[in-house]
C-alpha cells in the first residue's frame, strides 16, 4: 500500500467533515460548554448540512450466501471495514484486531462487524467462508460481504470516504486505508473527539495495541475504539 494515498484520503476526510463540524465546535467554545470530561465521555455525530451522517444503504452477499443489507444492523453497534482475503499486509492486522474485539464483546448480541471485500471477483462467498473459519470469526453478526465491484467501491470512496483502489503496482494489487468506521444502534456514524475537540471520524485499524505505534508514529486506536463501543452498547 502506498502510504501517501492514505495521507491524502485522511486529509480529504477531515476536510469534508471538518468544514461542517468546526463551526459548531467554535460556538461551544464561545459559550463555555466544552470541558475535558465532556470531550472524553461523549461520542460525536458526524453532521453534514445539519443532519447526522448515517450508514449508507447497501445490499450484498455474505459468507453464507445470504443477502445482507444495512437494515440487518439496525439495533446493533458495529464496525465497518474494507479488506480483501489475499491482502499481504494490513488486512491481517485489521482482522486480528477485529477478532480481539469480537472476543471482548462475545456476550453482547447487539455487537457486530461488516467487512466489505474490495476484491469481489476473487472473494466469493465460499472464499469468505473459508477465511472466516481460518481467522476465528465466530460472531453471527460479523458478515464478510461481496458483490458488485462498482457498488463496493462507491460505498467505500463516496459513502464513507474510506480510500480503496485497485493498483497492480502494489503488493496484493489493491490499496486501502485500513480505517474502521463505528456505527451506533440507529445506523449513525459516531466518533470520539480528539484533544482539540475535533472528531477523529474513523479509527486506525492497522495498528495493534501491543505495537503501540506504527512506522509513521501514529498511535494505535483499538484501545479507544473498545472504550467507545462500550459507550454505544450502553446507550
Amino acid at each position: 500500500m502506498k502510504k501517501n494515498y492514505t495521507y491524502v484520503w485522511v486529509s480529504l476526510i477531515v476536510l469534508v467533515f471538518g468544514i461542517i463540524f468546526i463551526p459548531r465546535i467554535i460556538d461551544r467554545v464561545k459559550t463555555g460548554t466544552i470541558v475535558d470530561n465532556d470531550r472524553m465521555s461523549r461520542l460525536a455525530f458526524i453532521d453534514i448540512n445539519g443532519e447526522h451522517r448515517s450508514m449508507p444503504e447497501f445490499s450484498f452477499i455474505n459468507q453464507d450466501s445470504l443477502i445482507i443489507t444495512n437494515k440487518d444492523y439496525i439495533g446493533k453497534v458495529y464496525i465497518v471495514e474494507f479488506f480483501f482475503t489475499t491482502c499481504p499486509s494490513i488486512c491481517r492486522v485489521m482482522n486480528k484486531n477485529l477478532v480481539e474485539l469480537q472476543d471482548e464483546f462475545k456476550e453482547f448480541k447487539d455487537f457486530g462487524v461488516a467487512s466489505f471485500t474490495i476484491n469481489p471477483e476473487h472473494d466469493t462467498p465460499m472464499v469468505l467462508k473459508a477465511y472466516a473459519e481460518e481467522h476465528g470469526i465466530t460472531n453471527l453478526d460479523w458478515n464478510l460481504l461481496t458483490g458488485d465491484r462498482k457498488d463496493i467501491y462507491e460505498l467505500a470512496n463516496k459513502g464513507f470516504y474510506i480510500f480503496a483502489k485497485e493498483n497492480e503496482e502494489v503488493a496484493g494489487g489493491f490499496e486501502h486505508s485500513g480505517m474502521f468506521a463505528l456505527i451506533d444502534k440507529k445506523g449513525f456514524i459516531r466518533s470520539r473527539l480528539d484533544a482539540a475537540n475535533n472528531p477523529i471520524i474513523y479509527y486506525r485499524g492497522a495498528i495493534t495495541p501491543k505495537q503501540g505505534k506504527n512506522e509513521e508514529g501514529e498511535t494505535e486506536q483499538i484501545s479507544i475504539l473498545k472504550e467507545d463501543i462500550k459507550k454505544l452498547l450502553a446507550e
